[in-house]
């Protein structure tokens, strides 16, 4: 019996090894290929085990050795290796075994497995996860119920109340009163919007996902989407961040990590930037909306085409391609309520050790802002644009207020429909342009973080680009055509 040579690597990656096997003199159990391999997959416990052994020069070489491979490469080390271990077991296992047709599912479980891959039943399966999970569940309970409770009757009535009589109280000068308790103060805005508003709404969402998660329905979307995203520029694993970030796109932006490469990294937080609304901000979009169905569907229609144009672009632009996409796929069950509540939990802990800190930041850039007068330029600046869109200029207050807060500047839309500035038509542009404007202050500083302040600042010019210029081409095609959604 024939015995199949270990897997061989491109020449980079064997010459790294051959460089880095040369360093390690320590007494090891393992072979010097193997640390070598490990090491440069960044393994804490070999990394832990080598600098106990080897000298400070051997370990500045090896560190030496590993940084100039990897700036070489698109993808992380670890997923070449991986990648070239995957092919050669693909090719080991065309040489012993005979592909045959896939067995039929037998089990309840199988068949809805089976269902949420196929694309005829799953893009359905997947239009009732979005509508009962997010919209309904995080949307309208979260977003609406909850989220009116906490932040209008707990923190409005009585918190915000007592917190601003005391500040103002101790507190003799108006400018740090301002900082504070202030409309848009670090304790009325920062902290009540990211306790009283986003934490019930991710929340919710950390909920949801850790049960589709723990029921195995996500690596099947995954799997299910891979060839549309393929256009894109990404694959599957692209659905993780980009379902996110209709619970938060702040989150999601961070949650990109999870991709391979840069330039999937990029893309992926482009399109969140552009056309992924967050939860707080998707509900006021649809209630407004729910009562022009033409007008909703017109909405949804222009934010799908603008993803799959911008995408799509994204991936012609950048230089590289997609990468190839392996998931395991684990058997459909019913969740466990424990390990639900223990990512929930693990997430929530997250969110406020990584994203509460920008929404305190964000207050206090409001509030400099404002003592500057900033504020009121920025306002000037928009008036064109939003006079561009034959619509009235206290949208320009929407607009803005939308990149410090996506659903205050959805809020400021419905004050707009309240007061009867706006008609049907003039209330779809708005939501257009709201929808695709820039992200809110604190998924840009999180993409400054991630990206880097060039592709922020970048982003950031293509979505207002994107913004007025989706919805004075929608204002004109109205006109045009003489559609009045009402």
């Amino acid at each position: 019996m024939s015995v199949s040579p270990p897997p061989t690597y491109p020449t980079a990656i064997e010459q790294a090894i051959a460089a880095i096997s040369e360093h390690l003199r320590g007494d090891y159990p393992l072979s010097q290929r193997t640390l070598a391999l490990l090491l440069l997959q960044d393994d804490p416990e070999i990394w832990d085990e080598v600098q106990a052994q080897e000298t400070p020069p051997a370990l500045q070489a090896i560190r030496a050795i590993k940084e100039q491979l990897e700036r070489a490469g698109e993808t992380s080390l670890a997923w070449q290796i991986e990648h070239h271990r995957q092919q050669w077991s693909q090719q080991l296992a065309a040489q012993v075994t005979q592909a045959t047709a896939p067995p039929r599912p037998n089990t309840l479980a199988e068949w809805v497995g089976w269902l949420c891959m196929n694309p005829w039943t799953g893009f359905p399966i997947l239009a009732l996860v979005l509508y009962f999970g997010l919209y309904q569940f995080v949307g309208v309970f979260g977003a609406g119920t909850v989220v009116g409770l906490i932040e209008e009757n707990l923190f409005g009535e009585y918190i915000n109340p007592f917190v601003e009589r005391v500040v103002r109280a101790v507190v003799p000068w108006q400018p740090i009163q301002e900082l504070f308790v202030g409309e848009y103060g670090v304790w009325t805005l920062g902290v009540t919007y990211a306790i009283a508003l986003i934490l019930p709404i991710v929340t919710f969402f950390f909920l949801v996902f850790a049960l589709l998660e723990d029921t195995g329905y996500l690596p099947r979307l995954a799997m299910l989407i891979d060839r549309a995203f393929k256009a894109l520029g990404l694959n599957g694993r692209a659905v993780i961040p980009i379902v996110l970030g209709f619970g938060c796109d702040t989150m999601a932006t961070v949650v990109t990590r999870v991709l391979e490469t840069r330039r999937e990294r990029v893309i992926t937080t482009l399109l969140l930037t552009l056309t992924i609304p967050c939860s707080a901000q998707l509900g006021v979009v649809l209630a407004l909306l729910a009562a022009y169905p033409l007008g909703l569907a017109i909405w949804a229609g222009v934010i799908a085409g603008v993803f799959l144009l911008a995408g799509w672009l994204a991936a012609q632009v950048l230089p590289g391609r997609a990468t190839p996409f392996y998931m395991e796929i684990p058997p459909m069950r019913l969740p466990s309520l424990s390990n639900v509540l223990l990512k929930t939990l693990a997430r929530l802990q997250w969110y406020f050790l990584e994203v509460l800190p920008l929404f305190l930041i964000a207050s206090v850039l409001i509030w400099v802002g404002q003592l500057t007068g900033l504020f009121d330029l920025a306002l000037r600046v928009l008036t064109p644009l939003t006079r561009a869109l034959s619509l009235p200029a206290e949208a320009s207050v929407a607009f803005l207020f939308g990149f410090f807060r996506r659903d205050y500047g959805a809020a400021g839309l419905y004050d707009l429909h309240e007061k009867g500035l706006l008609t049907g038509n003039e209330m779809l542009i708005t939501a257009v342009v709201l929808t695709l404007f820039v992200p809110c202050v604190a998924q840009f500083l999180v993409t400054i973080r991630e990206r880097g302040w060039k592709t922020a600042l970048a982003m950031f010019a293509i979505a207002v680009t994107v913004a007025f210029g989706a919805g004075f081409l929608l204002s004109r095609a109205l006109g045009m055509w003489g559609v009045s959604i009402g």
